[in-house]
């Protein structure tokens, strides 16, 4: 059947066709940038801290908190578990495990961002200063050892978006599904164990985010500070004519 065109009309443009040489970036992409996760970790921490420190949990904090926090004590066993990657422990042992497996660079970025994040995450409860879920929402259900201090950040959660975010380009297809399991598992544990509200875990998670993005701009210049300058005639440093590369250092090996 052919379509009719009423007279007077004219049929809908064709939608045009991207610019030949200009790639669709999915959201994935953009967050592999360093500068754009350091940038978008700083707002969503500066934003969740700003709410926090009011010290009102509003009525979808307080829903969402209870939604996870009344879930069956069965759990606990399995959430306890999961919590530990989300440990200052954990940091060390991670960049352990990648510095046995002979990734090096990776071992430092772990031990950077996760023990990193840790300490940045002691200063941020000081400055918030955001009581427990048990100081302000009646009827909190508390599992396993009290949590002291403060609540908002979560260092668990910190911790483990950190390490997840410097092994995840490392990975497999296998390990990364693994780690996006486990990275948003870790923050719902906590609120699971009665140790902090919704908000607590975002901005633990921004945090986290932003310390690998620094750490790994930190370790790009660091690198590219290390290869030295390039000059058309020479070539990269310590490749031009009458030299060598020695450990890293230029040696020169003209004649005097």
């Amino acid at each position: 059947m052919t379509p009719c065109t009423l007279p007077g009309s004219q049929a809908p443009a064709a939608t045009p066709p991207p610019p030949a040489g200009i790639p669709r970036r999915s959201l994935a992409g953009v967050l592999a940038s360093p500068p754009v996760r350091l940038g978008a970790g700083a707002a969503v921490v500066a934003v969740t801290a700003v709410a926090a420190r009011h010290r009102h949990v509003s009525p979808w904090e307080a829903s969402a908190f209870r939604a996870v926090n009344g879930l069956p004590s069965s759990v606990y066993p399995v959430a306890w578990a999961c919590m530990q990657l989300g440990t200052f422990g954990a940091a060390p042992a991670a960049a352990g495990a990648a510095w046995l497996a002979g990734e090096h660079e990776l071992a430092a970025r772990l031990l950077a961002g996760g023990v990193g994040t840790w300490a940045i995450a002691k200063l941020v409860k000081q400055v918030v200063r955001r009581p427990r879920p048990g100081a302000l929402l009646p009827g909190t259900r508390c599992r396993g050892r009290p949590a002291a201090g403060l609540g908002y950040l979560s260092g668990h959660a910190g911790v483990a978006t950190a390490l997840g975010a410097a092994a995840l380009p490392r990975l497999g297809p296998g390990g990364r599904a693994l780690v996006r399991i486990a990275v948003p598992a870790v923050g719902l544990t906590r609120i699971y164990a009665g140790a902090h509200l919704p908000l607590d875990i975002a901005g633990g998670a921004a945090l986290g985010l932003a310390v690998d993005a620094a750490v790994s701009l930190c370790a790009g210049r660091f690198a590219g500070s290390r290869r030295g300058p390039t000059s058309p005639a020479s070539g990269p440093a310590g490749t031009g004519p009458g030299s060598a590369a020695v450990g890293g250092w230029r040696q020169t090996g003209g004649r005097g």
